[in-house]
């Protein structure tokens, strides 16, 4: 039998187990044209969380009682699809099943020789896309500038850190322990790291760590965090807006300071973004980001939980700050 995980219901607030249902259906067979695919690694990703809620977004949401889905590498177990053949890895959009047919739509072959399979979901997919295309193309650095991140110890944050020291920032990340500040410093180089937990004035931290104020934020948080960089930017600052994770489980509207007379008296630019906006820009940057990543000047985090059973666990563990880098389920 095949497993498989359903949206059981659409969560209130945080989301629990029971918003996950398994059930077990019987294995899927290749018909001509699909290829059969045994899933290898799975990517759990913030954003999965909006999709959950029955609203309008950029990307339809989940249906209830049908599988659960996002970015998956798999082996391809047995083809009838010119192009594919057995032993392959694709990447893909897939569902959280062990095994499924496919017609081959939208796959992307992987070579497992040029690097873990795991990176194809992370600094070399979604993850690293949404990086480096985030960074370049909305925050514009500039050498000698000072860029600031949060959600910094994340898939998305430890890889836009590193960019910002290739190119000669100063680079400050925002984290939630101690130990996540001490791998930002000592293993993605960042020239400094503040934790926000343990901060009573996170605007008076910012400022202390950003003495030349900040030019770019990239926002991966939202909230109370964004509030306190926002104070410290500096004139014509550009604030690439990622995601706001500290946010997707309210139940009620936030409200914080208004910032309007902030970005009109700083002549600043924000702009929220999805990384498919910048399909056009993929091939470049996946082979930037790889000849980085040979020259060793890029290097990833990845938090590994093994089982399909593990799936739905590892995705809660985003909203606890279980994962350093990239949250990956291994079947």
């Amino acid at each position: 039998m095949n497993k498989v995980i359903l949206l059981n219901a659409r969560p209130v607030g945080k989301p629990v187990l029971s918003d996950f249902k398994f059930i077990e259906e019987a294995m899927p067979v290749a018909h001509d044209g699909q290829v059969l695919l045994k899933t290898t690694y799975v990517s759990v990703d913030p954003y999965l969380r909006g999709r959950m809620n029955d609203s309008e977004s950029y990307i339809p949401a989940f249906e209830l009682n049908k599988p659960m889905a996002s970015g998956v590498v798999a082996e391809v177990i047995e083809s009838k699809l010119a192009g594919f053949e057995k032993g392959d890895f694709v990447s893909g959009h897939l569902e959280w099943k062990e095994y499924q047919c496919h017609d081959g739509n939208g796959l992307i072959k992987v070579d497992p020789n040029a690097a873990d399979l795991s990176a194809y979901l992370g600094i070399l997919g979604m993850t690293g896309l949404t990086a480096y295309c985030g960074l370049l193309e909305i925050g514009k650095p500039k050498a000698g500038e000072t860029i600031v991140v949060s959600g910094a110890a994340g898939a998305v944050g430890t890889v836009v850190g590193q960019i910002g020291k290739i190119l000669g920032c100063r680079v400050v990340g925002i984290a939630g322990t101690d130990e996540k500040v001490e791998m930002l410093k000592s293993k993605f180089h960042f020239d400094e790291a503040i934790n926000y937990k343990t901060t009573t004035d996170m605007t008076a931290a910012v400022k202390a760590a950003c003495p030349n104020g900040v030019d770019v934020y990239f926002d991966n948080v939202g909230g109370a965090i964004s509030d306190a960089v926002l104070a410290n930017i500096n004139r014509y600052a550009r604030i690439p807006v990622c995601g706001a994770i500290s946010l997707y489980n309210n139940t009620s509207v936030d409200v914080g300071p208004r910032i309007q007379t902030t970005m009109v008296i700083k002549s600043a630019l924000m702009q929220g973004f999805i990384v498919s906006v910048f399909a056009d820009k993929f091939p470049a940057a996946i082979a930037q980001m790889s000849t980085w990543l040979k020259e060793g000047k890029l290097t990833y985090a990845e938090t590994v939980v093994e089982g399909f059973d593990q799936i739905p666990q590892a995705f809660l563990g985003l909203f606890e700050g279980k994962n350093e880098g990239k949250m990956i389920v291994k079947i």
